[in-house]
């Protein structure tokens, strides 16, 4: 009977983040989607594009940190709804807007209430599945971004045809709005608050274990391991935007392949990603549940350490294989083979600093490296192209790969160090 108590729960509860995040992603999009049509109407050049999109952006690193704090000290299921809302009425007020000013402090506004969705879904899918079921579903909800992000422009492009630009950011705010109170009825904080016992974290198999330490923030930051997986994060996350960002120039400019063949690339990039976003959450869990979490070392850092290594063979065989007469199979291969080894473990950071903190931390925690992350994604930007403006794109990929190889090894090397992150008792050993 409980079985089944927390299987209809869980399920109305991720179709309810499903569906409410896929609607967050596909209007953080929105202006992109009908930018086009804007342009035809209110006169925007290429510096007035820069500040709306720039503006979205900076709020949102802000807002994720923000929101990954918060989750910890207020309820998530508000935290989420209130998001939503938040989004789908800055989508209305845009649409009444005509004004480059008014455009870029709206979306400044959007990219604050966009930080709100993510952390809250972490803390609701640690609360609610197994660690033996977590990095699944973290997977697959985090898969409704790729469903926002591939069926976003076709949508938008359909309704563009009977309704103007206006229109369509009015009817997917007032979606948002309207699904945000659904999510606020239908999603749960933990079992607990509909009568069903928690779900013990991070206890070891055939032991009792709790994860209610209560652990202050102090001592979570002074979890060496926090440090750990955050420079970890900053690499792949890094090395991953340098190819989606650069890759497509590196074969065009360098490699002397067609524009066809670079946009093609990019699109392998992604769909690799995709599978390997959920491969990584699958297959590690079922390494959990084979020996289930431990203070030292985790089951799902062997998983890890492969596809960062597959990550540096990839990247070598891009810069060193490809040339003008590559077989445009190979490039797309090495595409594939790079979005599935470096999606993987973006997914897997993600899953391991929220179990492996504090449950009171735990939105802390993953705040901490996605902060990192978005520092990594800096970095592969303006500091990375310009190593390629002084020498090549060559030589900039080159650079990549030495980080990434000696984050693995050093990854590697740290594999088996203190991994439950906060408080240590004193009867530890």
């Amino acid at each position: 009977m409980a079985a089944g108590g927390y299987g209809r729960y869980r399920a109305v509860i991720f179709a309810a983040m499903f569906v409410g995040y896929t609607l967050y992603y596909f209007n953080r999009k929105t202006f992109s989607f009908v930018m086009p049509a804007v342009m035809a109407e209110v006169p925007l050049g290429k510096d007035e594009l820069g500040l709306i999109t720039s503006s979205q952006s900076a709020a949102y690193a802000i807002s994720k940190f923000v929101s990954g704090v918060l989750s910890d000290q207020m309820s998530a299921r508000w935290l989420f709804s209130s998001g939503l809302l938040m989004v789908g009425l800055v989508n209305v007020v845009f649409s009444w807007s005509s004004t480059v000013t008014a455009f870029a402090g709206l979306w400044f506004l959007n990219g604050l209430a966009q930080g709100l969705g993510w952390p809250p879904c972490g803390k609701i899918l640690r609360k609610w599945f197994e660690p033996s079921q977590f990095g699944t579903w973290w997977a697959v909800l985090s898969t409704s971004m790729n469903l926002a992000g591939g069926l976003g422009p076709i949508v938008a492009a359909l309704v563009s045809l009977n309704y103007d630009w206006r229109m369509t950011l009015s009817f997917s705010g007032f979606i948002c709005v309207v699904v945000s109170f659904v999510c606020l009825v239908l999603i749960k904080n933990e079992p607990s608050d509909v009568g069903l016992p928690n779900i013990e974290q991070g206890a070891k198999k055939g032991k009792k274990g709790s994860s209610s330490d209560n652990s202050t923030l102090t001592e979570l930051l002074l979890s060496p391991y926090l440090w750990v997986l955050s420079t970890g994060y900053l690499v792949v996350f890094g090395v991953k935007t340098c190819c989606t960002d650069w890759g497509q120039l590196f074969l065009i400019q360098e490699r002397g392949q067609s524009m066809l063949v670079g946009s093609s690339y990019m699109s392998a990039l992604e769909i690799g990603g995709l599978v390997g976003s959920i491969a990584a959450g699958y297959l590690s869990d079922r390494a959990v549940a084979r020996v289930g979490l431990s203070s030292y070392g985790n089951p799902r850092h062997a998983l890890l350490l492969s596809m960062m290594a597959g990550m540096c063979v990839s990247m070598f065989l891009f810069r060193v294989t490809v040339t003008g007469d590559s077989p445009k199979l190979w490039i797309l291969t090495l595409g594939a083979v790079f979005g599935f080894s470096s999606y993987g473990p973006i997914a897997l950071f993600g899953v391991i600093a929220n179990e492996s903190a504090p449950a009171n931390l735990c939105g802390t925690s993953h705040a901490i490296v996605a902060l990192m992350a978005n520092v990594g994604g800096f970095l592969a930007g303006l500091p990375f192209s310009t190593i390629a403006k002084h020498y090549s794109w060559a030589t900039a990929f080159w650079v990549a790969e030495i980080t990434c190889t000696g984050s693995t090894v050093a990854f590697f090397l740290l594999r088996n160090i203190r991994t439950k992150m906060g408080r240590i008792p004193r009867k530890a050993d």
